[in-house]
């Protein structure tokens, strides 16, 4: 390998050296640098970075110390394997397996249930769109998007969800770690960001790696402390609202008019992430924030990975208007990261109706499937415990047990059940006790949650209680 090119942040309180080691032991963990890979040189990569070779040298010093790079006399420094640490040592981050494992039972959050995409009507569509020998398909479009699959979301986005915006107001990127880094270029860069904790790990390390400061707000029942929000002197706030993640909890009444006031009050935004709220079971939808928005606080982004599929890597921002003329002034140059293709086939696919009915039949199948999820849970009462139930595609589940929290999930894991712990999402990594497991049901076939669940009980050693018996 002649050199490793790698961000540092010489104004950050992490030194250089550490900063340096975190880079290469996650590009070592993740296969970026594949085993037996010769690292640069001391000096070569010293020259390369602008950085001393004495901070080279402490964090190849610690990467030799711990296994993930091995110092072979007259040769150089060569990765190592580390398959057993993969999956201990990935910090913050959706749950994320490197090691290949074979589910039985899989209970991520991100799972869709695919048997139920209507395929034949999307082949359908996708042949009509190409047959159309439309040549203006092949240049590239609107920076923002195509206009018309703009103008669809725009058009459901009021329908679903109160969301007042007009196509001129929607920029559609390639998911929403594509368009968060968009929206936090386009802010000023003294401007302080507060995100939700536990929350949604993305997002935490986006803030870092464009050098913004952000800092952690707690997260209760009722979701976003607005308090704690206020006492901060935050100027940007992220929140999922209407579904937090991962906790489940919905935002109060209260707590919304707090945090629009917040915002209207000092000149700052709040962004909304509104990642699945096309599924909410136990009345009638939420509307969002923006809905409720008097003074273009809100900037709303929502993604189709939840409703359509997440290999489609379609996401849309709502920008307040004020903000629309620094976008054009800094990205009109730019190009939609989301082929042409792709976006014509999701406007048709919306434009004739496919969308709307496609959501109603999932809402009634996730349902089935989140009742069937409850009921052979509430088996084990008291022992467990379920909240979050109210939305989306994932419960928390507390668990009265002396075991922590990473016992509960090597015990799943060795029988071969997928499973994540609240305390990942932390960023403080704090201990939770009673230890709570975050378990989604989108992608487990209705007919088998029920024997999942046994069998998660069962390597737990839980029993059903004797009122079920």
């Amino acid at each position: 390998m002649d050199m490793l090119m790698f961000q540092l942040q010489r104004n950050n309180d992490t030194p250089l050296y550490q900063q340096l080691y975190q880079e290469i032991k996650e590009a070592i963990i993740s296969g970026n640098i594949s085993v037996n890979t010769k690292l640069p040189s001391k000096r070569k990569l010293a020259d390369f970075l602008a950085i001393s070779q004495t901070t080279v040298e402490l964090a190849y010093g610690q990467l030799v110390a711990e296994g993930f790079i091995e110092s072979r006399p007259r040769k150089g420094y060569y990765a190592q394997p580390v398959e057993e640490l993969a999956y201990l040592d990935v910090p913050h981050h959706e749950p994320v397996i490197h090691e290949q494992i074979d589910y039985r039972f899989d209970f991520h959050s991100g799972k869709i249930d695919t048997p139920s995409f209507p395929f034949s009507t999307w082949r359908k569509i996708a042949k009509d769109v190409i047959d159309e020998s439309n040549h203006e398909l092949l240049l590239s479009g609107h920076p923002q998007g195509d206009e018309t699959l703009r103008q669809e979301i725009a058009r459901y986005l009021f329908q679903s969800r109160g969301v007042v915006c007009d196509a001129g107001q929607i920029i559609i990127g390639s998911g929403t770690e594509q368009l968060m880094p968009l929206l936090i270029r386009l802010l000023p860069k003294a401007l302080e960001f507060g995100f939700e904790n536990p929350g949604y790990a993305l997002t935490h390390n986006i803030f870092s790696h464009y050098d913004r400061k952000a800092v952690p707000i707690a997260v209760d029942h009722d979701g976003l402390s607005v308090k704690e929000l206020e006492a901060s002197a935050v100027d940007v706030a992220y929140v999922t609202p209407s579904h937090q993640f991962p906790t489940g909890a919905v935002l109060s009444a209260t707590r919304r008019s707090q945090l629009l006031n917040w915002a209207a009050a000092g000149d700052r935004y709040i962004i909304e992430d509104d990642y699945d709220s096309e599924f909410r079971y136990t009345s009638r939808p939420i509307p969002a924030l923006q809905s409720m928005d008097k003074s273009g606080r809100v900037i709303y982004i929502s993604t189709f990975s939840k409703s359509l599929m997440p290999s489609l890597r379609i996401a849309y921002m709502v920008l307040p208007k004020q903000l629309m003329r620094a976008y054009r002034e800094t990205f009109l140059h730019y190009s939609s990261t989301v082929p042409r293709l792709e976006q014509q086939l999701v406007a048709r696919f919306m434009q004739e109706g496919h969308f709307a009915r496609h959501l109603n039949r999932m809402r009634k199948l996730y349902q089935k499937k989140l009742e069937k999820l409850t009921s052979s849970l509430l088996l084990f009462a008291p022992v467990v415990t379920i909240s979050g139930e109210q939305a989306g595609m994932h419960i928390v589940l507390t668990v009265e047990t002396a075991r922590t929290e990473k016992e509960l999930i090597d015990l799943a894991k060795q029988a071969e059940i997928r499973i994540a712990g609240l305390q990942s999402y932390d960023v403080h990594e704090k201990a939770v006790f009673p230890p709570q497991i975050i378990l989604g049901f989108g992608g487990l076939p209705e007919d088998k949650i029920e024997q999942a669940v046994e069998r998660l009980m069962a390597c737990w050693g839980i029993k059903k209680s004797s009122s079920s018996s």
